[in-house]
């Protein structure tokens, strides 16, 4: 115990998603949490915000982990957590993931049911329909291993130990695959490069990075779960999630704080021991949780040199240009998908720019734009040197930023003509609007594995400083909001059981 009054068991700094599981698990199971964030609303970048009636989704919009059934284990967490928490969240499912527009008239919607994806893409390559159907077959027999085990803490014997006792030859199974890349697998049964290309595109889609550098064990979470638990759209915006951990943490008893930004984590002889506000304030626990970058929390947010994390020790996930914009509604036509990729040329897809992801997510929930209108967001990657010689609020930032979105429009308008004419409303975000909002290093959305590295070489809960942890997309499994809210499963479960309250296994 500290000899400093405790303002809780746990503090957790920043409510994006990774964090708030966490917090949500640990308080349900009787460990006091509190949470800092600095803005006025949870989330981070899995949050909503408001315009002029419309509402949209600061960032992901494409969510995993919300089907019923009988399915135990990794999978599904979203179902899982807000029933053991006994919180509701309405969802609408979406019959296609992403429909994408590749080069050379190449057009392919990802359909809910694998047979009817699995046919389609037969017919573009008709030649290779069965190493296909095998390399599809591979990320289901990942899922379907990962669907029967429970989620936990890698860095936990305890948990590691029951699960390879109770379902050793999965087990087994698993690490082999561990070890395998996603692009790898694929040129073991096909040989089509344009097809190999869809392969690169269908991890890039979700990992911002090519086959060869994704795990398979990501793909088979990703790619494969699409065709069972399927996609499913938070009734209200992506916020409806962050809010709805927010109020299981309350009902337990748990504290959010917001408009609290923590400026440092205050270590005594080698252990973490609380936080220090932006205002001053300092707040003691017996552990703390970082949701913030490997970089943030080791070159920021700890003062000794000696945690010191260099930005070349991954690679850096690259941050984003956001268009938010408000249509007339007669621009969708009927029958239009809800999420898109386009690409326009192969060789520049993974460069700054080069793909851009769109969605119009008001096609399923109306209540996310006025009557006879529609919300579009639209994004490509982008770095902060392109944007930090601008001055914040300048005409030149400004009219940067404009000509930067009208460039992205025109591109959309190959798929939705008239788009530029229907806007009524735009919000345009900067990687250094990332960089200010989310306290995000350059913007970035965390590390990324390098070609060759698997998936176990990622961060993990664990810090070099005792009683301090992480969750979010700095730590295994990486990005995603199913990735981050799997890393805050597992974090809460590591620390339950140091504090003697293990976790039940979510069912």
């Amino acid at each position: 115990m500290s000899s400093k009054n405790e303002s809780a068991d746990v503090i957790v700094i920043g409510s994006g998603i990774g964090g708030l599981t966490a917090a949500a698990l640990l308080q349900e199971r009787g460990l006091s949490t509190l949470v800092f964030e600095k803005n006025r609303f949870p989330g981070g970048s899995c949050s909503s915000f408001q315009r002029e009636g419309y509402r949209f989704d600061a960032g992901a919009s494409v969510f995993y982990g919300f089907a019923e059934g009988e399915r135990s284990g990794t999978l599904n967490l979203h179902t899982k957590i807000f029933k053991k928490l006994g919180i509701s969240v309405a969802t609408i499912p979406d019959p296609v993931q992403i429909h994408y527009h590749l080069p050379q008239g190449f057009a392919l919607p990802v359909y809910y049911n694998l047979q009817t994806f699995l046919a389609a893409l037969s017919a573009r390559f008709p030649r290779e329909e069965e190493g296909i159907r095998k390399f599809y077959q591979e990320l289901v027999d990942v899922y379907d291993i990962l669907s029967a085990m429970p989620a936990g803490s890698l860095e936990d014997p305890a948990h590691l130990f029951s699960v390879g006792t109770s379902q050793p030859l999965s087990t087994m199974a698993l690490a082999m695959k561990t070890f395998r890349s996603m692009g790898k697998t694929a040129r073991k049964y096909m040989h089509d490069e344009e097809l190999l290309r869809f392969i690169d595109i269908e991890a890039y889609s979700w990992a911002v990075q090519d086959a060869l550098s994704t795990p398979l064990v990501n793909a088979g979470i990703c790619l494969a779960d699409r065709h069972f638990g399927g996609i499913n759209y938070p009734v209200g915006g992506s916020g409806a999630i962050p809010e709805a951990l927010c109020q299981g943490i309350r009902k337990f008893g748990g504290e959010v704080r917001f408009k609290s930004e923590v400026s440092e984590i205050l270590v005594e002889n080698g252990v973490a021991s609380g936080v220090k506000l932006a205002d001053g304030s300092e707040h003691y626990a017996k552990a703390v949780i970082s949701n913030a970058t490997i970089w943030d929390t080791f070159n920021r947010l700890l003062q000794e040199p000696r945690y010191r994390v260099e930005e070349e020790r991954f690679l850096r996930a690259p941050s984003w240009f956001q268009l938010f914009l408000g249509v007339d509604g007669s621009v969708i036509p009927e029958g239009f998908h809800v999420h898109h990729v386009l690409v326009d040329e192969w060789e520049s897809y993974n460069k700054p720019g080069g793909t851009i992801y769109f969605s119009a997510p008001s096609i399923l929930d109306p209540s996310l734009a006025p009557p006879g209108k529609h919300v579009v967001h639209a994004f490509v990657t982008s770095e902060v040197d392109e944007w930090q010689h601008f001055t914040r609020g300048s005409e030149a930032y400004k009219k940067a930023k404009e000509e930067f979105a009208a460039a992205i429009i025109s591109r959309i308008e190959s798929i939705l003509p008239g788009l530029s004419r229907a806007i009524e409303l735009q919000v345009l975000a900067t990687p250094l609007t990332h960089e200010r909002y989310l306290n995000r290093f350059k913007g970035s959305y965390g590390p990324l594995l390098k070609a060759g590295q698997h998936i176990l070489q990622k961060p993990q809960n664990r810090t070099p400083v005792k009683n301090l942890y992480m969750a979010g997309d700095s730590t295994f499994p990486g990005q995603g909001v199913i990735a981050v809210t799997y890393s805050g499963v597992s974090c809460a479960s590591y620390i339950a059981r140091k504090f003697g309250k293990p976790l039940d296994y979510l069912s």
